[in-house]
Protein backbone atom coordinates (compact mmCIF):
# COMPACT_ATOMS: atom_id res chain seq x y z
CA UNK A 1 0.00 0.00 0.00
CA UNK A 2 1.53 3.40 -0.67
CA UNK A 3 2.14 5.41 2.24
CA UNK A 4 -0.43 7.99 3.34
CA UNK A 5 0.47 11.29 4.98
CA UNK A 6 -2.10 13.97 5.82
CA UNK A 7 -0.91 17.63 6.67
CA UNK A 8 -3.58 18.83 9.68
CA UNK A 9 -3.85 22.35 10.31
CA UNK A 10 -5.59 23.28 13.54
CA UNK A 11 -6.89 26.67 15.24
CA UNK A 12 -5.61 25.10 18.95
CA UNK A 13 -3.29 22.83 19.74
CA UNK A 14 -5.62 19.61 20.08
CA UNK A 15 -4.74 18.69 23.44
CA UNK A 16 -6.16 18.37 26.18
CA UNK A 17 -9.04 17.47 24.34
CA UNK A 18 -11.24 19.02 27.11
CA UNK A 19 -13.72 21.45 24.47
CA UNK A 20 -15.67 20.88 21.35
CA UNK A 21 -13.50 21.72 18.48
CA UNK A 22 -10.47 20.43 19.84
CA UNK A 23 -12.48 16.94 20.82
CA UNK A 24 -13.30 16.02 17.08
CA UNK A 25 -9.18 17.48 16.50
CA UNK A 26 -7.34 14.97 19.05
CA UNK A 27 -9.50 12.04 17.96
CA UNK A 28 -9.39 12.09 14.49
CA UNK A 29 -5.56 12.66 14.53
CA UNK A 30 -5.62 9.41 17.16
CA UNK A 31 -7.74 7.00 15.08
CA UNK A 32 -5.92 7.90 11.67
CA UNK A 33 -3.08 6.71 13.52
CA UNK A 34 -4.78 3.68 14.72
CA UNK A 35 -5.23 2.89 10.19
CA UNK A 36 -2.20 3.82 9.67
CA UNK A 37 -2.46 7.30 8.23
CA UNK A 38 1.04 9.29 9.14
CA UNK A 39 -0.39 12.89 9.91
CA UNK A 40 1.75 15.51 10.30
CA UNK A 41 0.09 18.24 12.90
CA UNK A 42 0.16 22.19 12.68
CA UNK A 43 -1.14 24.27 15.24
CA UNK A 44 -1.86 27.65 16.31
CA UNK A 45 -0.88 28.24 20.09
CA UNK A 46 -1.90 31.13 22.44
CA UNK A 47 -2.05 29.74 26.26
CA UNK A 48 -1.12 26.03 25.47
CA UNK A 49 1.73 24.36 25.93
CA UNK A 50 3.14 21.80 23.19
CA UNK A 51 2.07 18.68 23.64
CA UNK A 52 4.42 15.48 23.99
CA UNK A 53 1.02 13.47 23.93
CA UNK A 54 0.33 14.96 20.11
CA UNK A 55 4.26 14.24 19.29
CA UNK A 56 3.88 10.97 19.92
CA UNK A 57 0.89 10.86 17.73
CA UNK A 58 2.09 12.50 14.77
CA UNK A 59 5.16 12.13 12.47
CA UNK A 60 5.90 15.92 13.79
CA UNK A 61 4.10 18.99 14.79
CA UNK A 62 4.64 22.47 14.33
CA UNK A 63 3.58 25.14 16.83
CA UNK A 64 3.49 28.78 15.54
CA UNK A 65 2.42 32.06 17.41
CA UNK A 66 -1.41 33.31 16.86
CA UNK A 67 -1.21 36.86 15.73
CA UNK A 68 -3.61 38.39 18.45
CA UNK A 69 -4.24 42.57 19.31
CA UNK A 70 -6.41 45.14 17.80
CA UNK A 71 -3.65 45.64 14.50
CA UNK A 72 -4.98 42.05 13.45
CA UNK A 73 -8.75 43.05 13.51
CA UNK A 74 -8.12 45.99 10.81
CA UNK A 75 -8.70 43.72 8.36
CA UNK A 76 -11.43 42.49 5.89
CA UNK A 77 -10.72 39.21 6.28
CA UNK A 78 -12.28 37.63 10.00
CA UNK A 79 -10.40 38.17 12.79
CA UNK A 80 -10.14 34.57 13.64
CA UNK A 81 -8.53 33.43 10.49
CA UNK A 82 -6.48 36.95 9.90
CA UNK A 83 -4.82 36.18 13.58
CA UNK A 84 -3.79 32.65 12.55
CA UNK A 85 -1.45 33.19 9.44
CA UNK A 86 2.05 31.86 9.50
CA UNK A 87 4.91 32.17 6.35
CA UNK A 88 6.50 29.42 8.47
CA UNK A 89 3.59 27.23 8.00
CA UNK A 90 3.10 27.54 3.89
CA UNK A 91 7.04 26.66 3.69
CA UNK A 92 6.43 23.78 5.61
CA UNK A 93 3.47 23.09 3.42
CA UNK A 94 5.27 23.29 0.29
CA UNK A 95 7.86 20.74 1.28
CA UNK A 96 5.49 18.26 -0.03
CA UNK A 97 2.88 17.62 -1.64
CA UNK A 98 0.15 15.16 0.82
CA UNK A 99 -3.21 16.52 0.98
CA UNK A 100 -3.80 19.33 3.77
CA UNK A 101 -6.83 18.93 5.93
CA UNK A 102 -8.12 23.12 7.32
CA UNK A 103 -9.91 22.36 10.27
CA UNK A 104 -12.28 25.06 10.91
CA UNK A 105 -12.70 28.66 9.03
CA UNK A 106 -10.41 29.88 11.46
CA UNK A 107 -7.44 27.65 9.96
CA UNK A 108 -7.98 28.74 6.34
CA UNK A 109 -6.35 31.71 5.78
CA UNK A 110 -4.03 29.60 3.30
CA UNK A 111 -6.60 27.70 1.25
CA UNK A 112 -6.87 30.41 -1.16
CA UNK A 113 -3.37 30.57 -2.06
CA UNK A 114 -1.90 30.28 -5.08
CA UNK A 115 0.93 28.40 -4.30
CA UNK A 116 -0.88 25.81 -3.02
CA UNK A 117 -3.32 25.33 -5.83
CA UNK A 118 -2.73 21.90 -7.30
CA UNK A 119 -3.16 20.46 -4.10
CA UNK A 120 -5.52 18.62 -2.54
CA UNK A 121 -7.10 20.49 0.31
CA UNK A 122 -9.86 19.30 2.71
CA UNK A 123 -12.01 21.71 4.63
CA UNK A 124 -13.08 20.49 7.81
CA UNK A 125 -16.33 22.17 9.08
CA UNK A 126 -17.39 23.01 12.60
CA UNK A 127 -20.19 25.23 12.23
CA UNK A 128 -21.30 28.01 9.95
CA UNK A 129 -19.53 30.53 11.03
CA UNK A 130 -20.97 33.92 10.53
CA UNK A 131 -24.64 32.41 11.59
CA UNK A 132 -22.78 31.30 14.63
CA UNK A 133 -21.25 34.97 15.18
CA UNK A 134 -24.65 36.57 14.48
CA UNK A 135 -25.79 34.56 17.27
CA UNK A 136 -22.86 35.64 19.99
CA UNK A 137 -23.90 38.97 19.09
CA UNK A 138 -27.67 38.84 19.75
CA UNK A 139 -26.64 36.85 22.95
CA UNK A 140 -24.24 39.17 24.23
CA UNK A 141 -24.60 41.59 26.54
CA UNK A 142 -21.46 43.95 26.69
CA UNK A 143 -21.63 46.47 23.97
CA UNK A 144 -17.84 45.96 22.82
CA UNK A 145 -18.15 42.67 22.31
CA UNK A 146 -21.65 42.79 20.94
CA UNK A 147 -19.77 45.14 18.06
CA UNK A 148 -17.05 42.84 17.12
CA UNK A 149 -19.79 39.49 17.17
CA UNK A 150 -21.41 41.53 14.68
CA UNK A 151 -18.37 43.21 12.75
CA UNK A 152 -17.17 39.38 12.17
CA UNK A 153 -20.24 37.69 11.49
CA UNK A 154 -20.37 39.85 8.46
CA UNK A 155 -16.76 39.03 7.70
CA UNK A 156 -17.03 35.31 7.82
CA UNK A 157 -20.33 35.91 5.47
CA UNK A 158 -18.27 37.30 2.72
CA UNK A 159 -15.16 34.70 3.37
CA UNK A 160 -16.87 31.84 2.98
CA UNK A 161 -16.86 32.00 -0.74
CA UNK A 162 -13.02 31.49 -0.24
CA UNK A 163 -14.59 27.53 0.63
CA UNK A 164 -14.61 26.94 -2.87
CA UNK A 165 -10.79 26.70 -3.21
CA UNK A 166 -11.51 23.22 -1.43
CA UNK A 167 -11.70 19.90 -3.21
CA UNK A 168 -13.53 18.57 -0.34
CA UNK A 169 -15.91 19.56 2.40
CA UNK A 170 -16.73 17.96 5.57
CA UNK A 171 -19.72 18.74 7.51
CA UNK A 172 -20.46 17.57 11.82
CA UNK A 173 -24.41 17.69 10.82
CA UNK A 174 -26.40 16.67 7.89
CA UNK A 175 -28.51 20.06 8.39
CA UNK A 176 -25.11 21.70 7.94
CA UNK A 177 -24.31 19.47 4.79
CA UNK A 178 -27.55 20.71 2.90
CA UNK A 179 -26.72 23.92 3.84
CA UNK A 180 -22.96 23.75 1.98
CA UNK A 181 -24.45 21.21 -0.55
CA UNK A 182 -26.69 24.74 -1.12
CA UNK A 183 -24.38 26.92 -1.37
CA UNK A 184 -21.48 25.36 -2.92
CA UNK A 185 -23.29 23.20 -5.49
CA UNK A 186 -20.05 22.59 -7.31
CA UNK A 187 -18.01 20.86 -4.58
CA UNK A 188 -17.83 17.76 -2.94
CA UNK A 189 -19.25 17.73 0.24
CA UNK A 190 -19.81 15.21 2.26
CA UNK A 191 -21.42 14.36 5.79
CA UNK A 192 -18.63 13.18 8.58
CA UNK A 193 -19.50 13.49 11.98
CA UNK A 194 -17.53 14.59 14.94
CA UNK A 195 -14.80 12.30 16.59
CA UNK A 196 -15.38 11.49 19.95
CA UNK A 197 -13.87 9.95 22.98
CA UNK A 198 -15.88 7.63 22.93
CA UNK A 199 -14.96 3.65 22.46
CA UNK A 200 -17.79 2.38 24.06
CA UNK A 201 -20.56 2.91 26.60
CA UNK A 202 -19.98 3.53 30.54
CA UNK A 203 -23.72 4.38 31.68
CA UNK A 204 -24.59 3.07 34.65
CA UNK A 205 -28.29 1.61 35.58
CA UNK A 206 -30.23 3.33 38.71
CA UNK A 207 -31.00 6.43 39.50
CA UNK A 208 -29.90 9.63 41.30
CA UNK A 209 -30.70 12.82 42.92
CA UNK A 210 -29.36 15.93 40.97
CA UNK A 211 -29.23 16.97 37.10
CA UNK A 212 -26.61 18.23 35.29
CA UNK A 213 -25.73 20.76 32.67
CA UNK A 214 -22.05 20.94 31.69
CA UNK A 215 -19.94 22.91 28.94
CA UNK A 216 -17.37 25.46 28.87
CA UNK A 217 -18.85 28.69 30.90
CA UNK A 218 -16.57 31.06 29.68
CA UNK A 219 -18.49 31.02 26.11
CA UNK A 220 -21.72 33.13 26.09
CA UNK A 221 -23.89 30.79 24.64
CA UNK A 222 -23.22 28.35 27.16
CA UNK A 223 -23.32 30.98 30.41
CA UNK A 224 -26.31 31.99 28.84
CA UNK A 225 -27.91 28.10 29.07
CA UNK A 226 -26.99 28.06 32.73
CA UNK A 227 -28.49 31.14 33.77
CA UNK A 228 -31.88 30.19 31.66
CA UNK A 229 -32.10 26.90 33.70
CA UNK A 230 -31.43 28.19 37.01
CA UNK A 231 -34.03 30.76 36.45
CA UNK A 232 -36.68 30.01 34.36
CA UNK A 233 -36.69 26.10 35.20
CA UNK A 234 -35.28 25.28 38.78
CA UNK A 235 -36.89 28.18 40.37
CA UNK A 236 -39.27 26.83 42.51
CA UNK A 237 -38.65 22.84 41.48
CA UNK A 238 -37.58 20.54 44.40
CA UNK A 239 -35.09 19.14 42.48
CA UNK A 240 -31.34 19.83 42.56
CA UNK A 241 -29.28 21.34 39.36
CA UNK A 242 -25.14 20.99 38.94
CA UNK A 243 -23.44 23.03 36.98
CA UNK A 244 -19.94 22.15 35.51
CA UNK A 245 -17.78 23.75 33.45
CA UNK A 246 -14.26 25.70 32.75
CA UNK A 247 -14.19 28.81 33.79
CA UNK A 248 -17.46 30.13 34.75
CA UNK A 249 -18.04 34.37 34.98
CA UNK A 250 -18.78 36.27 38.05
CA UNK A 251 -22.63 36.63 37.56
CA UNK A 252 -23.16 32.94 37.05
CA UNK A 253 -21.14 31.92 40.71
CA UNK A 254 -23.25 34.96 41.95
CA UNK A 255 -26.56 33.59 40.23
CA UNK A 256 -25.92 30.47 41.35
CA UNK A 257 -25.31 31.14 45.01
CA UNK A 258 -28.54 32.71 45.06
CA UNK A 259 -30.64 29.47 44.34
CA UNK A 260 -30.50 26.93 47.28
CA UNK A 261 -31.18 23.79 44.75
CA UNK A 262 -28.22 24.74 42.19
CA UNK A 263 -24.68 24.00 42.86
CA UNK A 264 -21.60 25.28 40.86
CA UNK A 265 -18.56 23.58 39.84
CA UNK A 266 -15.64 25.52 38.51
CA UNK A 267 -12.80 23.91 36.65
CA UNK A 268 -13.76 20.22 37.34
CA UNK A 269 -11.14 17.63 35.88
CA UNK A 270 -11.81 14.86 33.58
CA UNK A 271 -12.58 12.28 36.04
CA UNK A 272 -14.66 14.58 38.62
CA UNK A 273 -16.99 15.61 34.99
CA UNK A 274 -17.01 12.46 33.69
CA UNK A 275 -17.93 10.98 36.93
CA UNK A 276 -20.73 13.84 37.17
CA UNK A 277 -21.73 13.34 33.78
CA UNK A 278 -22.53 9.20 34.62
CA UNK A 279 -24.29 9.58 37.79
CA UNK A 280 -26.67 12.49 36.84
CA UNK A 281 -29.73 11.30 36.99
CA UNK A 282 -30.55 13.28 33.41
CA UNK A 283 -28.13 15.79 31.82
CA UNK A 284 -30.02 18.57 30.80
CA UNK A 285 -28.82 19.92 27.21
CA UNK A 286 -29.50 22.81 25.50
CA UNK A 287 -28.83 25.79 22.74
CA UNK A 288 -29.84 28.47 21.33
CA UNK A 289 -28.88 27.35 17.99
CA UNK A 290 -28.77 24.45 15.86
CA UNK A 291 -25.15 25.16 14.07
CA UNK A 292 -22.90 22.15 14.13
CA UNK A 293 -22.68 18.76 16.42
CA UNK A 294 -22.68 19.82 20.13
CA UNK A 295 -19.97 16.80 21.41
CA UNK A 296 -21.47 17.36 24.94
CA UNK A 297 -24.30 15.42 23.22
CA UNK A 298 -22.38 12.66 22.34
CA UNK A 299 -20.48 11.83 25.54
CA UNK A 300 -23.85 12.46 27.46
CA UNK A 301 -25.15 9.27 25.29
CA UNK A 302 -22.16 7.15 26.08
CA UNK A 303 -21.84 7.94 29.37
CA UNK A 304 -24.98 9.33 30.56
CA UNK A 305 -28.50 7.94 32.13
CA UNK A 306 -31.42 10.28 30.67
CA UNK A 307 -30.67 12.92 28.24
CA UNK A 308 -33.28 16.25 27.81
CA UNK A 309 -32.77 18.27 24.85
CA UNK A 310 -34.32 21.09 23.41
CA UNK A 311 -35.06 20.85 19.80
CA UNK A 312 -32.27 22.73 18.30
CA UNK A 313 -29.74 20.50 20.36
CA UNK A 314 -30.40 17.22 17.80
CA UNK A 315 -31.08 19.37 14.92
CA UNK A 316 -29.50 17.55 11.91
CA UNK A 317 -27.99 14.69 14.36
CA UNK A 318 -30.38 12.00 13.44
CA UNK A 319 -30.15 11.69 17.82
CA UNK A 320 -33.74 12.65 18.83
CA UNK A 321 -35.17 8.83 19.27
CA UNK A 322 -32.41 8.90 22.32
CA UNK A 323 -33.65 11.96 23.67
CA UNK A 324 -36.18 13.25 26.04
CA UNK A 325 -36.90 16.79 23.81
CA UNK A 326 -38.50 19.72 25.58
CA UNK A 327 -39.15 22.97 23.19
CA UNK A 328 -39.64 25.16 26.11
CA UNK A 329 -38.97 25.99 29.84
CA UNK A 330 -42.72 24.97 30.64
CA UNK A 331 -41.62 21.62 28.80
CA UNK A 332 -38.32 20.84 30.63
CA UNK A 333 -40.09 21.09 33.79
CA UNK A 334 -42.26 18.31 33.18
CA UNK A 335 -39.20 16.23 31.42
CA UNK A 336 -37.35 16.61 34.92
CA UNK A 337 -40.30 15.50 37.06
CA UNK A 338 -41.46 12.76 35.17
CA UNK A 339 -37.35 11.54 34.80
CA UNK A 340 -36.55 12.45 38.89
CA UNK A 341 -37.79 9.47 40.30
CA UNK A 342 -37.34 6.65 36.97
CA UNK A 343 -34.72 4.22 37.50
CA UNK A 344 -32.71 3.87 34.36
CA UNK A 345 -32.83 1.03 32.41
CA UNK A 346 -29.35 -0.34 31.12
CA UNK A 347 -31.60 -1.86 28.26
CA UNK A 348 -31.96 1.20 26.71
CA UNK A 349 -28.23 1.46 25.93
CA UNK A 350 -28.90 -1.22 23.31
CA UNK A 351 -30.61 1.33 21.35
CA UNK A 352 -28.07 3.98 21.69
CA UNK A 353 -25.55 1.76 20.46
CA UNK A 354 -27.55 0.69 17.55
CA UNK A 355 -28.13 4.48 16.62
CA UNK A 356 -24.77 5.77 17.43
CA UNK A 357 -22.67 2.78 15.83
CA UNK A 358 -23.85 3.24 12.51
CA UNK A 359 -22.82 7.39 12.15
CA UNK A 360 -20.43 7.76 14.97
CA UNK A 361 -18.03 5.50 14.63
CA UNK A 362 -14.27 6.75 14.91
CA UNK A 363 -13.36 3.89 13.09
CA UNK A 364 -15.52 4.31 10.50
CA UNK A 365 -15.90 7.21 9.90
CA UNK A 366 -11.42 8.07 9.41
CA UNK A 367 -12.12 4.92 7.14
CA UNK A 368 -14.14 7.16 4.60
CA UNK A 369 -11.68 10.19 5.50
CA UNK A 370 -9.00 8.79 3.85
CA UNK A 371 -11.60 6.77 1.00
CA UNK A 372 -12.51 10.40 0.17
CA UNK A 373 -8.93 11.89 0.48
CA UNK A 374 -6.74 8.80 -0.87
Amino acid sequence: MTERKLHIISFDVPYPANYGGVIDVFYKIKTLKNIGVGVILHCYAYGRDKSPELEALCEKVCYYPRRTGWRTNLSLKPYIVSSRQSEQLIENLLADDHPILFEGLHSCFYLDDPRLEQRMKVYRESNIEHHYYAHLAKAEKNAFKKLFFVIESRRLKLYQQNLKHANLMLAVSASDTAYLQQHFPQQHVEYLPSFHANDDFEVRAGKSGFFLYHGKLSVTENYNAAEYLVEKVFAGLPHQLVIAGMDPPQHLIKKCNSFGNVKLISNPDDATMFGLIREAQANILVTFQATGLKLKLLNTLYKGRYCIVNPEMVQGTGLDALCEIAANAAELKEKITMLADKTFDINEVTRRREVLTKNYSNTTNAQKLIEWIF
